[in-house]
């Protein structure tokens, strides 16, 4: 689509700065008085948990791939709708922008209402009578007591607009990546990943955009003390997560030596050190106490997923857990069978690797197959917020999209596993028709593709289902006594049920 700009440049107005009501990050809004802090994904601020699902294959207003994002509220309160046809959106959906594609969370301004934040990073951006093609676009949509959508402040960005001293340029995927949340002092945060950014005359080498409160600053590998250096399609910023402590960027096309497309992961704090988050960590399969070797097309680092952890003897959660999937690491013979490695992180960035497992893996459910992708998707939780992690709390869910289910390839499949101790205690593959996951499989669901987690529930996406009533995609929320094999009831999230209007393409992709 084409983002409208003003003489200026490319600054993206919102609803709010039109009325004259921009606020800074941090700044409370008396619109939204009433909303109670404290309950993660809360768009109402009514003390619910709710969801948000991207479906960044839609149809919106005839144009294809558009993009939406439906919110569904918590406790049967409603549906939202939300794209770039919403209103008070600076924006107009158009063919193959991707709305939805990535979307973090977090209290943007302070007011006890969760904020939504939504990538378009195909968005097309005018200039001097050109289009940027793909440069993309990132959206703030806020929350408040009557819900979230038409109606909401919604502030709307180019990279410039975000940063006036970048430029906005084609084929930069600004918003491809978001993470989002409050650091541990209290302060909102917000990371906006470019991985297609030229560093100098080096094509794709990526970076990305980090807020602070009112504080912006922008970090490649080619700033002092990032790990890493700048080379030619390292797409650093193509995953990001984070906690209130840390900040983790994956690079997967970081060339280790000379093992192109290897993939590499840098971890950050959130205190500033020259004007930039400060590193803690650059980890690889050649680096010390990271097991495994570097080879090409690796891709490690293609999806990572942190969660706080309190080690044994600490007071708090000081440390988090860091899960990278490495889906294209060949096992034996079997190619792109995937991996899947899971890091310590310490303050002190003296990492060290507490889990490593393939389905080689000794008591791992599953064999290596090739084309399984196991690691193409992540997702890391914590079930004991505040306790000391143990294997039975800090739970580790694995997308597995080229998993086969009998008479259907490419089904696709979820596995839990521990994130701490043995790799293969306890672990199960969920699949559709294998007794957790409801539906049918069917061949290249695909199943897996969305994945997120809280501490609560599990949260699978088959965005490309195959079965009937499932054209448009579904999602299933499982509760993680179920998923430990005890009582509970299982979700089922889709187009044309309890409200969700019956329509979309990819529902599902996405979750938050």
């Amino acid at each position: 689509m084409r983002i409208r700009t003003g003489l200026t440049g490319l600054v993206l107005l919102s609803a709010a700065t039109l009325s004259g009501l921009a606020l800074p990050y941090g700044a409370p809004t008396a619109a939204a008085a009433g909303c109670t802090a404290g309950t993660e994904s809360d768009f109402n601020g009514d003390g619910i948990r709710d969801t948000a699902i991207g479906d960044p294959l839609a149809t919106v207003n005839g144009a294809e791939r558009a993009g939406l994002v439906r919110v569904v509220l918590g406790g049967g309160k409603g549906v939202s709708e939300i794209s770039q046809a919403t209103a008070g959106m600076n924006a107009t959906p158009e063919a193959g922008d991707h709305f939805g594609l990535s979307m973090a969370t977090y209290d943007a301004d302070a007011d006890g209402c969760t904020d939504l934040v939504v990538g378009a990073p195909y968005e097309d951006i005018p200039l001097s009578g050109a289009d940027l093609v793909d440069a993309g676009a990132v959206y703030v949509i806020h929350g408040s007591v009557s819900g979230i959508g038409t109606g909401s402040p919604i502030d709307d960005y180019s990279q410039q607009g975000f940063d006036p001293t970048t430029a906005t340029e084609a084929n930069d995927w600004f918003g491809f990546a978001l993470a989002a949340g409050k650091t541990s002092s209290g302060q909102p945060f917000l990371a906006i990943g470019v991985p297609g950014e030229n560093v100098g005359d080096v094509a794709d080498a990526g970076g990305i955009h980090y807020a602070l409160a009112a504080t912006k600053t922008t970090v490649t590998e080619d700033d002092a003390g990032v790990p890493g250096e700048a080379e030619a399609h390292d797409r650093f910023g193509y995953a990001l997560t984070a906690t209130s402590r840390y900040l983790a960027v994956a690079a997967p096309g970081e060339s280790i030596g000379d093992k192109t497309f290897a993939g590499g992961v840098a971890v950050f704090s959130h205190t500033l050190t020259n004007g930039v988050p400060t590193a803690l960590a650059g980890l690889d399969q050649e680096q010390p106490g990271i097991s495994g070797s570097a080879e090409p097309g690796d891709g490690f680092g293609t999806a990572i997923s942190l969660a706080p952890y309190r080690p044994s003897g600490a007071a708090s959660e000081t440390d988090a857990l860091l899960a990278i999937g490495v889906p294209n690491e060949d096992v034996g013979t079997a190619a792109d069978a995937g991996l899947i490695q899971v890091v310590q992180i310490p303050s002190s960035g003296a990492y060290k690797e507490v889990n490593a497992a393939d389905r080689g893996t000794t008591d791992v459910e599953g064999d290596p197959t090739a084309g399984d992708f196991f690691g193409q998707r992540v997702a890391i939780a914590n079930t004991g917020p505040g306790s000391v992690g143990t294997a039975a709390t800090m739970k580790l869910a694995v997308g597995v999209p080229g998993h086969d289910v009998t008479g259907a390839s490419d089904a696709g499949a979820v596995q839990v596993l521990p994130a701490l101790g043995a790799a293969g205690a306890s672990d199960k593959i969920l699949s559709r028709g294998g007794g957790i996951l409801p539906g049918a499989a069917a061949q290249r669901d695909f199943a897996g593709m969305g994945l997120a987690a809280s501490a609560t529930d599990l949260y699978v996406g088959v965005p490309y289902g195959k079965s009937a009533g499932e054209s448009s995609g579904v999602v299933y929320v499982l509760p993680w006594a179920v998923v430990g094999g005890g009582t509970g009831t299982v979700r089922t999230l889709k187009p044309g049920a309890d409200g969700i209007p019956d329509a979309g393409r990819s529902f599902g992709a996405v979750i938050r």
